[in-house]
């Protein structure tokens, strides 16, 4: 039987299709790679791994929309390809264990606050007080807060659990604020610090860093090395610094691989631990 193929002109004209937002032009497109097959599936898994970050996360929603994807086996696939972005990292992440997930209503629910936040901002203003006012949307007007009476409880880490129940663990709620800010255009960065993790912002005259699990409340560099300190930890000058988007999606996948442990949950947890193993190889083997 013959194997159908898409010539170099199909694709072109799919590629350019791909990121349009005409409601009629993504039904068409969905209904035409279901007739496909198998073709449309391969198109899609290839544009996915692509370095085009932009085509590669349209790809990876008509594949989850479609159904034309394995969610463990795709977010291996998204580790070896070293092309992370943190909004689809995470979606990816609450995949494996849901696949059924809605990743569309997840990035809705952030644009809604994004958009509620841009309601309440005055312009001209800076990075700080564009952030004081996701603390109030975030902590005040919708209720976000850091679940310290269920902290092992693995949904704490799930992006999509995290906007339904609005608690988590620090590297979730951080996640949450990230994707937010960053729809509002805000240059903040991941602070991958030891015991904890918070959001730091290098772009005015003085740093000043975020503690998400606990209201949005801004911390100064002392601040931050008090805490290590109370912590029995040595504060070094490098735990500052940004946190690449790999670490941050490797460190979800290793505190989910502790909670299902804790939870007694050997298959998960094993899941998890082999996610985190394979981070942790392709780094390796790029770092020789």
């Amino acid at each position: 039987m013959e194997t159908l193929t898409l010539l170099p002109t199909q694709r072109a004209a799919l590629l350019s299709l791909l990121d349009d937002s005409n409601a009629t032009v993504r039904r068409e497109l969905s209904y035409y790679f279901t007739g496909l097959g198998n073709p449309a599936r391969d198109f899609l898994r290839d544009t996915a791994k692509s370095s085009n970050r932009h085509l590669a996360w349209h790809a990876r929603r008509y594949l989850e929309k479609l159904r034309l994807s394995d969610p463990k086996a795709e977010f291996r696939e998204f580790i070896q390809s070293l092309n992370y972005e943190l909004e689809s990292g995470s979606l990816m992440i609450a995949r494996t264990v849901r696949p059924d997930l809605d990743t569309g209503a997840c990035c809705e629910a952030l644009d809604q606050i994004a958009d509620r936040c841009r309601e309440l901002i005055i312009e001209p203003s800076g990075t700080r007080a564009k952030c004081r006012v996701i603390n109030r949307i975030l902590y005040h007007e919708m209720g976000f807060h850091g679940n310290v009476e269920h902290y092992t409880d693995p949904n704490n880490n799930f992006i999509d659990q995290v906007l339904e129940t609005r608690r988590g663990i620090p590297i979730s709620l951080c996640t949450i604020y990230l994707l937010v800010a960053y729809r509002l255009g805000l240059n903040l960065e991941p602070i991958g610090l030891p015991r904890h993790f918070m959001i730091g912002c290098f772009t005015e005259e003085r740093p000043f860093f975020i503690d998400a699990f606990d209201g949005g409340i801004f911390r100064s560099p002392e601040e931050i090395f008090v805490f290590l300190r109370s912590h029995n930890m040595s504060p070094q000058l490098a735990d500052l610094a940004p946190t690449p988007v790999r670490e941050v999606l490797c460190r979800s996948c290793r505190n989910l691989a502790n909670h299902y442990a804790a939870n007694g949950d050997r298959d998960h947890s094993s899941l998890f631990d082999s996610f985190v193993t394979e981070f942790e190889a392709i780094y390796a083997k790029n770092m020789m």
